[in-house]
């Protein structure tokens, strides 16, 4: 009887399935499998015999696709949560929700040790690991990536194709994919080099700019509270929202990245994401904010908006701070309902339209027609308090400066 069991967090690819073996060879283990849907795209049918193919007892595939939406996504989308104010961060959200049903099923069968497929200068290494730290500190965490003998993606084929494990990549198709409903992140081969531009075949899910439509497309997005519930007048539910926005942002060009960000770990690192939905409701939603929250608290909510991507992209999810401000983000959205129109052209979001029952935008005080109503005249005291204290500054400074010039 094995000494240990481990549950694995599989999804099929390179590392997770050479992984399996490798886990149970290596820590005398039984090994059991737990795949979390996330509403990615690629085939999940077959993936249990893949798993137990590979070596495990057992697979879990559990779709958490609504979870996933609902609970930390769109709870990212009210807040603002753009990492390094690009990334709607697809891959770093889904890895709480992961950690914790990966926690659930360790719990479960019985499980000491948990596994993951993550490299040792990546983010999700963190990501998974703090996680499950924080949820259950008494299970072992594993990331054989950090400690094995493969020294690069061409050694782990061969070492499938040896012993007889299923994978799909090839070393003449090099990428690592990683995606689910809010977004893919592709990597490796020549997206390496920053000065390459992205093959055509990179891109999983949308179309170039040269290939979308030179008819721009119209969209009507319905907020209550800062959360998605109606697309172009049609309420629907999250799931079904954002795989339509996905669909129509794809065919436009919308929601290519190509960006240098800074990792967890401390290196540059150059990510290409699709994000079509998250790029078209982030634009939508900062529009609906625009004219429902004051000044100062849509100035703060910045600040916030930044922190609260931060600890998302840096595996702090399950922290007191998160929780902290999400209590502020769920306040700023009280007023956050209504309807902006988006201008959808080769690899554009445009805000064509918006309007709120609680928008702060007043016509009658906006206006520089006749029916303008606001008192110009109340200027001119605003402005003589409002700059006071730079003239009593400046004031100061001419005497002392002419005080010095009387001794010299």
């Amino acid at each position: 009887m094995a000494k240990n069991k481990i549950v694995v967090a599989y999804s099929g690819g390179l590392d997770t399935s050479v992984m399996v073996k490798w886990l149970k060879e290596n820590y005398d283990a039984e090994i059991i499998t737990f795949t979390g849907n996330l509403g990615q795209t690629k085939e999940l049918i077959g993936l249990e015999e893949k798993a137990l193919k590979s070596g495990a007892s057992k697979s879990y595939i559990e779709d958490l696709t609504k979870e996933f939406i609902d609970d930390y996504v769109f709870p990212a989308l009210r807040a603002g949560a753009m990492y390094e104010e690009t990334y709607p961060m697809a891959c770093s959200i889904g890895r709480p929700l992961l950690a914790k049903t990966l926690v659930d099923i360790a719990r479960k069968e019985g499980a000491n040790m948990v596994a993951h497929g993550c490299t040792g200068k990546g983010n999700d290494q963190v990501r998974f690991e703090v996680a499950v730290g924080a949820l259950a500190p008494d299970l072992e965490n594993l990331a054989p990536l950090r400690t094995w003998e493969f020294k690069s993606r061409e050694e782990e084929i061969d070492y499938a194709a040896k012993h007889n494990i299923p994978v799909l990549v090839t070393k003449e198709n090099p990428y690592s994919i990683d995606e689910n409903i809010w977004g893919t992140a592709i990597e490796c081969g020549v997206l390496e080099d920053p000065m390459v531009e992205p093959p055509a075949d990179a891109y999983q899910h949308t179309v170039s700019p040269e290939e979308a439509p030179d008819v721009a497309e119209y969209v009507t997005i319905d907020f209550e509270k800062g959360i998605p519930v109606a697309l172009n007048g049609v309420a629907m539910e999250s799931v079904a929202l954002v795989k339509e926005l996905n669909k129509i942002g794809g065919r436009n060009a919308i929601g290519r990245i190509d960006m240098i960000e800074n990792r967890l770990v401390g290196i540059k690192s150059r990510e290409v994401y699709e994000a079509p939905a998250g790029m078209i409701l982030h634009a939508a939603h900062k529009e609906l904010e625009r004219i429902t929250l004051d000044k100062a608290v849509a100035h703060y909510k910045t600040h916030i908006s930044q922190e609260y991507a931060n600890l998302i992209y840096n595996g702090l999810w399950f922290s007191p701070l998160r929780e902290a401000l999400q209590a502020f983000i769920d306040k700023t959205q009280e007023k956050v309902t209504g309807m902006v129109k988006m201008k959808l052209y080769k690899g554009n979001t445009i805000v064509s339209g918006r309007k709120s029952p609680y928008s702060l935008y007043d016509p009658e005080l906006a206006t520089y027609t006749a029916a303008d109503q606001f008192d110009h005249k109340a200027s001119e005291g605003f402005i003589k308090i409002y700059g006071l204290p730079y003239k009593t500054i400046n004031r100061v400074m001419q005497k002392a400066n002419a005080t010095k010039k009387d001794v010299a």
